[in-house]
């Protein structure tokens, strides 16, 4: 077995348990979150300090941001918004269509 099939067949099994999955999932919404703000910014040309100085914040808390180390407010959702020129949109799916 190697150490992928061991590492899927453990995360599995912890996935089994309620508190993991509710941290597993607020981990995900951090990841998905920053990691768009960081291809828009980069689409846009923009460093990280260009995008803090247009949203208000510093640097560091851009690259907190986008490696999803930080769980957003929604003004703060705002503000990275329209320094990135677009408007913030908050919704909700179905499970069964939620990728």
């Amino acid at each position: 077995m190697s150490e992928r099939e061991e590492w899927s067949e453990m995360r599995a099994e912890a996935l089994t348990h309620p508190e993991a999955q509710e941290a597993y999932e607020a981990t995900r919404i951090r990841f998905e979150l920053g990691r768009e703000v960081r291809e828009r910014r980069e689409a846009l040309g923009m460093t990280q300090a260009q995008l803090a100085q247009a949203a208000g914040l510093q640097q560091p808390a851009i690259a907190r941001f986008e490696a999803g180390g930080t769980m957003p407010t929604l003004p703060l959702l705002e503000r990275l918004a329209a320094a990135l020129g677009l408007r913030l949109q908050v919704g909700f799916e179905p499970l069964d269509r939620a990728s």
